[in-house]
C-alpha cells in the first residue's frame, strides 16, 4: 500500500511517519509544503512538495499516485489569533485546501482518504458522565472547529459522489514529542516550580498520545470496516488537570505545587484577563467515547497514559539539554 502523509513535518505528521514506516506493507510519501521543510524527515522516506494547498492548479502526479492519503496538514488552532478574519483564514486552509487535495485525489483513483479532524467539531466541554460521541450533533464554537466541521461535510459529499473511501478521526489534545501550546506551557510551569491554583479541579479530560494516535490511524488504513466512519479516539483513561500535573511532576522530579483556589474565582479571573478559553480548558470536562473504534476495528491503544506521559517528559528533557548546548 502506498500512502501519502500530508503535513509530514508537523508533530502529528512526523509521529505518523515514524510509526507507519515500521509497517512492512506500507510505502510512504511525506507531503511537505516547500523543499525547506524536509528537516526531521527520515532519510528513507521520500518527500514530495505539495506547495500551498490554498492555491489552485494541479498537484504533483507523484503525490496522487497512491492508494491512500492521511491528511494532517491544516491551519491549526491557536490561542492568540492574529488574522483579521479568523473564520475565512481557517476556511481557506482547512476547507478549500483539503477539498482541492481530496478532489484531485479522487480523480486519480485514490482509494482511501483519512482526514484528521478535531474533537472541537463536537464542542469545547462535556457534562459529567456524558462523553462526546460521533453521532452527537456537531457544536463547534470557534472558527477552527467550524472549519473542521465544514471540511468533514464537504468530504462526505465528495466521497458519496466519487466512491473514494473516507475515514474521519476526531482526536482530543494530542501529546508527545514535539508538543507545543498549552501542554508545553504546563510542563514548563512545572519545571520552573510555579504554583498552580488547580488543586480543586476534579474534571475529566480525554487525551491521546502521539503513538496511540498514529496507531489508530494505521488501523483505519488497514481495516475494511473503517470506511465511511467517523471515530473519536483517546488513550482511554481520562485525567483531571490536577492529576495530570501530579503525574508529570513526579516524572520530572519536581514537586506538584498545586494550590487550592475557588473555581468560580478562576473563571472570573479568566474573563477579566481575556483568558476564559484557557481557564475553561483547565477546569471543564472534555471526555470522548472511543468505544466504537475499539469494538468495531478491534483497536487497542499500544501505549498507556503513563507511558505516553513518560515519553513526552523524556523528549522535553532531551530537547532542553540540546537547546542549552
Amino acid at each position: 500500500m502506498k500512502v501519502l502523509v500530508t503535513g509530514a513535518n508537523g508533530m502529528l505528521g512526523q509521529g505518523l511517519i515514524s510509526h507507519l514506516r515500521d509497517t512492512a506493507t506500507i510505502d510512504l510519501l511525506a507531503g511537505i509544503r516547500s523543499p525547506d521543510r524536509q528537516t526531521g524527515l527520515p532519510t528513507d522516506v521520500e518527500p514530495v512538495v505539495l506547495g500551498d494547498l490554498r492555491e489552485t492548479g494541479p498537484l504533483p502526479h507523484k503525490a496522487l499516485s497512491v492508494n491512500a492519503i492521511v491528511h494532517c496538514a491544516a491551519r491549526v488552532h491557536v490561542m492568540s489569533e492574529s488574522a483579521s478574519d479568523p473564520l475565512s483564514a481557517y476556511q481557506e486552509a482547512n476547507v478549500h485546501g483539503t477539498l482541492r487535495l481530496a478532489t484531485q485525489a479522487a480523480g486519480y483513483g485514490v482509494q482511501t482518504f483519512i482526514m484528521i479532524s478535531s474533537i472541537k467539531v463536537n464542542g469545547e466541554a462535556t457534562p459529567r458522565g456524558l462523553p462526546f460521541r460521533a453521532d452527537m450533533p456537531a457544536a463547534p464554537s470557534d472558527p477552527y472547529g467550524v472549519s473542521k466541521w465544514e471540511t468533514e461535510q464537504r468530504l462526505q459529499e465528495l466521497s458519496a459522489k466519487t466512491g473514494m473511501k473516507l475515514v474521519i478521526l476526531r482526536p482530543p489534545l494530542i501529546y508527545g514529542p514535539g508538543v507545543g501550546a498549552n501542554f508545553l506551557r504546563l510542563i514548563t510551569a512545572i519545571e520552573k516550580g510555579m504554583p498552580l491554583p488547580l488543586r480543586n479541579v476534579h474534571n475529566r479530560r480525554s487525551l491521546i498520545s502521539l503513538k496511540n494516535m498514529a496507531d489508530a490511524t494505521l488501523r483505519c488504513l488497514t481495516h475494511p470496516a473503517a470506511a465511511g466512519r467517523t471515530f473519536l479516539v483517546s488513550d482511554g483513561e481520562d485525567l483531571s488537570t490536577a492529576e495530570l500535573i501530579r503525574r508529570l511532576s513526579e516524572m520530572m522530579g519536581r514537586p506538584a505545587r498545586l494550590l487550592p483556589f475557588p473555581l468560580p474565582l478562576l473563571r472570573v479571573m479568566g474573563r477579566l484577563t481575556g483568558k476564559s478559553a484557557v481557564v475553561s480548558r483547565l477546569i471543564d470536562d472534555l471526555a470522548v467515547d472511543s468505544a466504537p473504534i475499539r469494538q468495531e476495528l478491534q483497536w487497542a491503544p499500544p501505549q498507556t497514559v503513563e507511558q505516553g506521559l513518560q515519553h513526552v517528559v523524556q523528549w522535553h528533557r532531551t530537547h532542553q539539554q540540546t537547546k542549552s548546548h
